[in-house]
């Protein structure tokens, strides 16, 4: 006699084996669970294709809106679990990574539609019964408790606690489940769900595009990402940024970058934009500041002095303004402004300024203040650098103020420039931003960590010191410090994730022509050479008389400087003075004649002849007439030392009864006599001598020699004869204004302009418009919109002469063609100086640059400035008797400028590959983030995308073939070896022979490697589907692919290990708690990718 019913304890008697001898041909079989896995079914396939029908209802709301509880946020997340565990629940990760889910939902799709139907509860409730009810022709069999219709539950996984459920047959059995029919009948509480439930199932086993499965990847890796967004963060739409003219002249990469910022500035407090040369920077932080302005915030604009035109202009209601928003309202001030206490700059009064009532401050050119604060003694004394001027006055005094800083350069080999430049976001606060950055480390000791590890691969063989050597030996919390605070897109990011037909492509650039023109003509033996041995000679202590102050005097000029709050001492001051004087005269040799003439005879020498003069008229007469006072002007200077603090501040004259000054005098004699013979050789050369300018006509007019295309007659783009000729110095554009313009009228009929400091604005067309933007627009009329200026004027400028004001902030993509005419030390500025011309959209196909070098080898050139440092670094120590010279930072600058000038004279490089090692480009993720946001708009069923897809993709060569799997590690703590930025998932590229491919520490890598390959794919590649699926019998036999994962995680457990030995080692962060990876339980499969050598792009039709 049959038992009527039976204790089951999943342990001695599995209920799956006794459902499989109840569940018999042609029973109806009644299911009320949680959930339904497709692993389940697949235990009792044999038997329930056997019944006539299943019904199962889901006893909490699932695959249903839930209408009557909306805004329960508490219930969705668990739904979403209820309805992913079709595909199996947390247990059944063995069978998910046996990779035969495809199959296995396939068969349960087509068992589905044949034989079952699916209801859903529509309301959350605790009081729904579960179990099941099997209705044979001869009894009715019912388990009385079956909370999931997993395998967990059917006893095929084992569980932690043993549970016991009961099986009853008739009569006992007929209590259980008997609501179950008036349940199904009820359509007010139940809903049909069958379709949706198919639906969801058809994910799995549909063939899916690479594109769809790579951002399914995305979705994934960047799911905090998603829950994160919330409104406090996200830039809010009420506010009417959007329809603002200049929202509407934005590229998507730059809206896109607006968005982020602001969620940045409003998370974090702080954002740096480093986006690549050419991409418009400018107009993206004035989108930034529109949405502030909008909302009424008082902002502020910082930036050298030299570039102020680039941000005043926008200001104003002008005709050439096409961006004016009447809500736009920014004051800008210059970096050098911090270090003043009154007077009036751009139209404000510095003693009333209400400093500390800014909200938000933009900073153009933040790597000016990379080196930090003034140290705890120094602002004790009153003495604040701009830094800490910047940090205490505005910053950390009034209002909480954002900080949106614009960096070409925000990384170098120095990382705490970068850190300094993030501390202002944060006040200098640690805990505030540890708090929020939500890092292992706090982030004093991330940046120590990095620099460390960054000093050690320095020092590896140049054959070893590759990037991708660098990245794999920094922490995952530098990435993540990084990727909070910063947005750096190259140009290779936005052609990747843009679409190229809206934006247009950027120019291709020629090779560099390079010219390195003797000094003269003739052979009049005045050489670079000889002229450097002679400036080297030089003392320059006209600019050091503090030197000479009597011991007793001295305290006197000291307590005068005291009340100026200056950040230098009167000495400090007067050696920076001196060393800026002598590395000026270096650059303006280097420039042209003119500036060096300038600057050596009526600047220097005058100087020195005026001082000697004084000195003889005291030992005649008593009488000081001595000034003491040198004269700068700032537009004699390049924008990087224009910039500096030496320009500022009360310079205090020193009696000459107060100093020795005879010794001052031999000194002064000695200079004043090789400043003598200098001027006589200078004066050798006039225009026609100048074999640098006669090779600038040369390039101009090929007739006179053939040593170039020539641009008039042979443009390098049909009918384009624009070129801008660049230089650090006013002096030199107004030498070659006046020696080339004329000529350029009379030979070609084209006009010319000057643009030089800030006033110094010139040109041959008769125009009474002769500001700034009135004669960039001339210049190049499509970028800057004459159309709009001048709809009745038609004329053009083709030849621009300009100094480094319009170097950055510009764009002025009509020419193809710039020259450098003197070499700027700074290689950035080079880069910046072409990105004028070098932008994306441009109209013209090729670009070239033009440099012009001393006639000098390199090496001699960079050691000669190497040395007059030295030597002005001594003469500032000499007080101190410190023979400390140049500091291993300093020799390390000379190395890298001149390894990035060596290259530059044979190709036209992003900055972001300037940099030796690492560049900002390389370690952000957020243009994923982006791209992922974009495709949910229009794809919003990611959201439902079970684990464990996959897709075919193509590669080129029978090596490349194998598997990309993209694991999680279920214990988040476990594996966090500090390395893999994309932790808790890594993905895995595995040839098929079972070698790693990539190393899974590369994940950027592999993320870019699979949106090359995945992007633009937007349907199954046929042939190869196909061919994968012959291979693998529909998805059923995929012992192959399995074996290829178990290889690939060993090979990661192997990798993790030596991660945690190495950090052991080398004083790297360790957690020895429970972190290694054990194994293939460790993880849960996300998705995989299977890659086949194909030829063609069949699509799935």
């Amino acid at each position: 006699m049959k038992k009527v019913f039976m204790e089951i304890d999943n342990r001695s008697i599995r209920l799956g084996d006794e459902l499989k001898k109840e569940i018999k041909p042609g029973s109806k079989v009644k299911v009320a669970a949680a959930t339904f896995s497709m692993f389940a079914f697949q235990q009792l396939k044999e038997e329930l294709e056997t019944i006539d029908e299943l019904k199962f209802i889901f006893t909490n709301p699932t695959f249903v809106t839930d209408e009557t509880r909306v805004g329960y946020r508490e219930y969705t997340i668990p739904k979403k679990e209820r309805e992913q565990s079709i595909f199996g629940g947390r247990y059944e990760l063995k069978l998910m990574n046996e990779l035969t889910q495809k199959a296995i939902a396939r068969e349960c799709a087509e068992w589905i539609r044949e034989k079952a139907r699916f209801k859903s509860i529509n309301i959350e409730t605790d009081e729904m019964p579960n179990g099941m009810r099997i209705e044979t022709g001869d009894d009715i069999i019912a388990v009385d408790r079956l909370k999931n219709f997993d395998r967990k539950e059917l006893g095929y996984d084992s569980s932690l606690f043993k549970t016991t459920r009961n099986i009853y047959h008739a009569p006992l059995s007929l209590s259980y489940l008997d609501e179950f029919d008036s349940f199904w009948q009820n359509d007010e509480y139940f809903r049909d769900v069958t379709e949706e439930f198919l639906e969801t199932l058809n994910l799995a086993h549909k063939e899916h595009s690479p594109e769809f499965l790579y951002y399914v990847l995305l979705f994934n890796l960047f799911s905090e990402f998603l829950e994160d967004i919330n409104d406090d963060y996200t830039p809010n739409e009420h506010v009417g940024y959007k329809n603002t003219k200049l929202w509407n002249i934005l590229y998507d990469f730059q809206q896109d970058a607006v968005k982020s910022i602001i969620s940045k500035l409003e998370k974090y407090n702080g954002c740096i934009l480093a986006d690549s040369v050419g991409l418009g920077k400018t107009y993206t932080a004035l989108a930034v500041m529109t949405y502030y302005a909008y909302r009424g915030k008082r902002i502020l604009v910082l930036c050298p002095k030299k570039l102020e035109n680039n941000w005043n202009m926008y200001r104003h209601d002008y005709v050439n303004n096409p961006i004016y928003d009447r809500h736009l309202i920014y004051d800008v001030l210059y970096h050098t402004d911090l270090s003043l206490d009154k007077g009036t700059s751009n139209g404000i009064d510095l003693a009333l300024n209400k400093w500390e009532n800014y909200d938000l401050v933009v900073i153009d050119e933040s790597h000016n203040f990379r080196n930090g604060g003034s140290s705890e003694s120094y602002q004790s004394g009153g003495r604040e650098n701009r830094y800490s001027r910047l940090m205490n006055r505005i910053i950390k005094s009034g209002v909480p103020t954002k900080v949106l800083m614009l960096s070409a350069t925000p990384v170098n080999n120095r990382f705490n420039d970068l850190k300094n430049q993030i501390a202002l976001a944060y006040e200098g606060d640690v805990e505030q931003i540890d708090e929020k950055l939500d890092t292992q480390s706090s982030i004093n000791d991330i940046f120590r960590n990095a620099q460390l590890a960054y000093n050690k691969w320095a020092d590896l063989p140049a054959e070893e010191r590759t990037t991708d050597k660098l990245l794999s030996t920094l922490d995952f919390d530098f990435f993540k410090v990084l990727d909070s605070v910063t947005i750096a897109r190259s140009r290779k990011h936005i052609r990747e994730f843009y679409d190229r037909k809206a934006i247009g492509d950027f120019p291709e650039r020629l090779k560099p022509r390079n010219f390195e023109p003797d000094l003269t003509v003739s052979d009049l033996d005045v050489t670079y050479k000889k002229l450097y041995q002679l400036i080297d000679r030089l003392q320059l202590t006209i600019y050091q008389p503090s030197l000479h102050i009597y011991p007793s005097k001295r305290e006197k000029y000291e307590m005068a400087l005291a009340g100026n709050k200056a950040n230098l001492t009167q000495l400090g001051r007067e050696s920076g003075m001196k060393k800026l004087m002598m590395i000026n005269l270096l650059k303006r040799l280097e420039s042209s004649v003119a500036a060096f003439r300038y600057t050596l005879i009526d600047v220097v020498k005058s100087y020195v002849d005026e001082t000697l003069e004084a000195i003889s008229k005291y030992e005649q007469t008593g009488l000081d007439a001595l000034s003491g006072v040198p004269v700068l002007n700032e537009d004699d200077f390049d924008i990087e030392d224009s910039n500096l603090d030496v320009f500022i501040g009360k310079k205090n004259r020193i009696a000459l009864k107060d100093m020795d000054y005879s010794s001052w005098k031999l000194e002064l004699e000695k200079d004043q006599a090789i400043l003598l013979e200098l001027e006589e050789r200078i004066n050798q050369i006039t225009p026609a001598e100048d074999k640098k300018l006669q090779t600038l006509y040369r390039l101009i007019d090929e007739k006179m020699t053939h040593l170039i295309d020539e641009k008039m007659t042979h443009p390098i783009n049909e009918g384009n004869k624009k070129l801008i000729i660049f230089s650090a110095f006013a002096t030199t554009t107004n030498y070659l204004y006046k020696h080339i313009s004329q000529y350029v009228l009379d030979k070609y009929g084209l006009h010319t302009a000057q643009i030089s400091g800030t006033k110094g604005f010139e040109t041959t067309l008769k125009t009474n418009h002769r500001d700034l933007n009135s004669l960039l627009t001339y210049f190049s009329p499509q970028s800057k919109d004459r159309n709009l200026l001048f709809p009745d004027d038609q004329r053009e400028i083709d030849v621009l002469i300009a100094t480094d004001v319009i170097s950055e902030g510009q764009n002025l993509q009509d020419a193809d063609m710039m020259v450098n005419y003197d070499i700027h030390w700074n290689p950035v500025r080079i880069i910046q100086r072409f990105g004028r011309v070098d932008r994306i959209g441009s109209k013209n196909k090729f670009i070239q640059l033009v440099n012009f070098w001393p006639n000098i080898e390199l090496d001699e050139y960079i050691d000669l400035n190497s040395r007059v440092e030295s030597r002005m670094k001594i003469s500032v120590l000499t007080s101190t008797a410190d023979d400390n010279v140049l500091s291993s930072e300093e020799i390390e600058d000379n190395n890298y400028r001149k390894k990035q000038l060596e290259r530059l004279r044979n190709e036209v490089v992003d900055l972001e590959e300037m940099s030796e090692g690492i560049s900002i480009m390389d370690l952000g993720l957020e243009d994923y983030r982006i791209d992922l946001l974009k495709y949910l708009e229009s794809h919003p069923e990611l959201e439902k995308v079970p684990k464990g897809l996959q897709a075919i993709l193509s590669v080129e060569n029978k090596e490349a073939e194998g598997a990309i799997f993209v694991l999680k590690n279920k214990d988040e703590l476990r594996g966090k070896n500090q390395k893999n930025q994309l932790h808790p998932y890594y993905i895995l590229y595995v040839n098929s022979a079972g070698d790693l491919v990539v190393s899974p520490e590369e994940s950027k890598k592999i993320l870019d490697l699979l949106g090359s390959l995945c992007r633009g794919k937007t349907q199954p590649l046929q042939s190869l589907v196909n061919q994968y699926n012959h291979q693998t019998k529909d998805g059923k036999e995929m012992s192959g692919y399995s074996k290829l994962l178990q290889q690939a995680i060993e090979q990661l457990k192997e990798q993790d290990q030596l991660s945690t030995m190495d950090a052991l080692f080398n004083f790297g962060t360790v957690n020895l708690m429970n972190s290694s990876i054990e194994g293939m339980d460790d993880f849960e499969l996300i998705c995989f990718f299977a890659l086949l050598k194909g030829g063609s792009y069949d699509t799935v039709s």
